[in-house]
């Protein structure tokens, strides 16, 4: 399936059950994994996890491959791998704290803050 269709596709899945702030990313400049990055937010674990069930069902039917989903069981954050293109269902809090659009976006600076640093490899902050 074209990338642009993918992509209209899971946008229409998505809209189908109300996801909120649907952002697309063209990752392609960054990897080779895969081109397209789509994030949304669901207000409830129900919601995401009927967001992403949504997309895998649209995507079958349209004779699409998804390669695997993660997350489905809390439903905070469902990854949906469609290949050339990765759907992101998060809800608000999970999504404003893993901030994917500014990391993928490619406008993200590196942390001063010596105790983020320190957590991110485990250690205690001094």
């Amino acid at each position: 399936m074209d990338i642009n269709a993918l992509q209209a596709l899971v946008i229409d899945a998505l809209e189908d059950i109300k996801a909120k702030d649907i952002e697309v990313i063209d990752t392609s400049k960054f990897n080779a994994l895969f081109d397209r990055l789509v994030i949304a937010s669901g207000d409830s674990n129900r919601q995401t996890r009927a967001l992403a069930r949504n997309v895998q069902e649209k995507v079958k039917e349209a004779g699409g491959t998804v390669i695997s989903v993660e997350g489905e069981d809390t439903g905070e954050w469902v990854l949906v791998d469609l290949g050339d293109l990765v759907v992101h269902v998060m809800q608000p809090a999970v999504r404003a704290y893993y901030n994917l659009e500014e990391l993928w976006s490619g406008s993200a600076k590196p942390s001063t803050d010596k105790s983020a640093a320190a957590r991110a490899r485990g250690t205690a902050a001094r």
